[in-house]
C-alpha cells in the first residue's frame, strides 16, 4: 500500500498531531510501506527526506505552531502522478489538507482524513465565537468527500455525530512505555531544577488560552498555605501565554520550556501528581504519557481526557474551570500516599495496554477497508 499524507503540521513541530504522524511514518517505514508526506516548512529545524515534501508557510493565527502552507500545486500533482498513491490521508483542514483534497478528487484517489483539533472550542478562548457557524459549515464541506474520518476518542466521535458527521472511526493513541515509565531517579530532576519542596506537581502542554492556563495559574496560587510551602510546580511547554504566566508566577513555579525524550519522561516519573485543566483536547497524549509514568492525573472532565482517566482508579476528573475541585483533588492525593501509589500502579497497568503497534495496525486495516470501494484512476 502506498500512502500520501497531507498535513499542516509535522515533526519537528511539538504538538500532538505532529508527534503522532511522525510515529506513524516511522512505523510505516519499519514495516515496508511506501509513503509521502506533504507538509509546511517548520519554524524549527526542518526534516527533509525523499519521503517528505516541504512548502513555504505562515503561522495560523489561532495556533501558530500549525502552519498555513503555500503548496506548489504543480509540484504536488507531479509527485502524486509519479508516486501513484493507493490512498490519500488528509490530517488537517487547512492549505495542505485542501491541496490533498483537491488532487484526491481530480486524480480519483481514495481519500480518508483525521480530526485532531477542536478548533470550535478554541474560538471561545480567542473571542471568535461568532465564527462558529462558518467554521462548522466549512468543516462539513471539507470532510464530506472522505471515505472515513478518524477521531482520537469516543467523546470526539459523539460530538461529531451530533454535528451531523458520518463515516466516523476511532483512531486512538498509544504510548511508548519503554520511554515513559515510573523508574527514573527523581534526585536528578530535583538537582537540575533546585527543588527542595516535598512534592512535585507538573503540567505539560502548550501555554495558551485554549489549554485553560488561567485555571492552572489560579490553582497554583490558591493552594492552602501548607501545600504552597511544600509543593514545587514544573511547567513544561511554551506558547503565547508564557511571558504573562511567568510575570504573575510565584517562586515555587519553574518554567521548563520545551523538553522531550528522557528529560520529559523523568519529569513525568518524578511528579507526585500531573495536573491538566485543558477542556479542549480531542485526546490528550500528555495524559497517557503521565499515566505510563505511574503518575496519577487530575484533568478536566471534558473532551478526550475524560475517556482516558478512570476516576478514583488512575486519577480525578474535575469540572472544567472549577479551581476548587482541582485543589481538593490535589490535596486528597498529596495527603494519602498509599492511595496515590495505588493509583500510580493502576495508571501504569492501563498504559501498558495502549501500544502504538496495535493502534497503527488498526488504522492500516481501516485503510484497506476504504480501498475496497473502487479502483483508482490517474489523470
Amino acid at each position: 500500500m502506498r500512502i500520501a499524507i497531507f498535513t499542516d503540521t509535522f515533526s519537528p513541530d511539538v504538538n500532538g498531531v505532529a508527534r503522532t504522524l511522525k510515529r506513524f511514518t516511522d512505523y510505516l517505514e519499519e514495516h515496508g510501506y511506501e509513503y509521502r508526506v506533504f507538509a509546511p516548512v517548520s519554524t524549527k529545524e526542518s526534516m527533509f527526506s525523499s519521503h517528505i515534501h516541504r512548502f513555504t508557510s505562515l503561522p495560523f493565527f489561532l495556533y501558530p505552531e500549525c502552519r498555513l502552507a503555500l503548496p506548489n500545486m504543480l509540484h504536488v500533482k507531479a509527485e502524486l502522478q509519479r508516486f501513484k498513491p493507493d490512498l490519500i490521508h488528509v490530517a488537517t483542514p487547512f492549505n495542505i489538507g485542501l491541496c490533498g483534497l483537491h488532487y484526491a478528487k481530480k486524480l480519483g484517489i481514495p481519500i480518508v482524513g483525521s480530526y485532531h483539533t477542536d478548533f470550535d472550542q478554541y474560538l471561545e478562548y480567542y473571542d471568535f465565537q461568532f465564527l462558529s457557524k462558518v467554521l462548522w459549515k466549512y468543516m462539513h464541506w471539507f470532510h464530506k468527500p472522505l471515505r472515513k474520518i478518524f477521531v482520537p476518542s469516543n467523546e470526539t466521535l459523539e460530538q461529531l455525530k451530533r454535528k451531523g458527521f458520518s463515516n466516523l472511526r476511532i483512531w486512538g493513541r498509544g504510548v511508548d512505555c519503554n520511554l515513559f515509565h515510573p523508574n527514573y531517579q527523581n534526585k536528578e530532576i530535583r538537582k537540575k531544577y533546585q527543588i527542595k519542596e516535598k512534592y512535585i506537581l507538573s503540567y505539560v502542554g502548550r501555554l495558551a488560552p485554549e489549554k485553560d492556563i488561567k485555571t492552572l495559574m489560579e490553582i497554583t496560587k490558591k493552594l492552602p498555605k501548607y501545600f504552597q510551602e511544600n509543593v514545587h510546580w514544573l511547567i513544561v511547554g511554551d506558547g503565547p501565554a508564557k511571558d504573562e504566566m511567568q510575570k504573575n508566577a510565584q517562586d515555587n513555579l519553574t518554567f521548563v520550556g520545551y523538553v522531550n525524550g528522557v528529560e520529559l519522561a523523568e519529569i513525568y516519573s518524578c511528579s507526585d501528581v500531573f495536573v491538566f485543566p485543558s477542556p479542549t483536547e480531542t485526546f490528550g497524549n500528555v495524559v497517557l504519557e503521565a499515566l505510563a509514568s505511574g503518575t496519577p492525573v487530575i484533568g478536566a472532565n471534558s473532551g478526550g481526557v475524560k475517556n482516558i482517566i478512570k476516576p478514583l482508579e488512575t486519577g480525578f476528573l474535575c469540572e472544567p474551570k472549577n479551581t476548587e475541585q482541582f485543589i481538593e483533588a490535589i490535596i486528597h492525593l498529596l495527603e494519602d500516599y498509599t492511595f496515590r501509589n495505588k493509583m500510580g500502579e493502576a495508571a501504569r497497568e492501563y498504559a501498558l495496554t495502549q501500544t502504538w503497534a496495535h493502534i497503527f495496525n488498526g488504522l492500516l486495516k481501516e485503510y484497506e477497508d476504504a480501498l475496497e470501494e473502487k479502483h483508482i484512476r490517474y489523470a
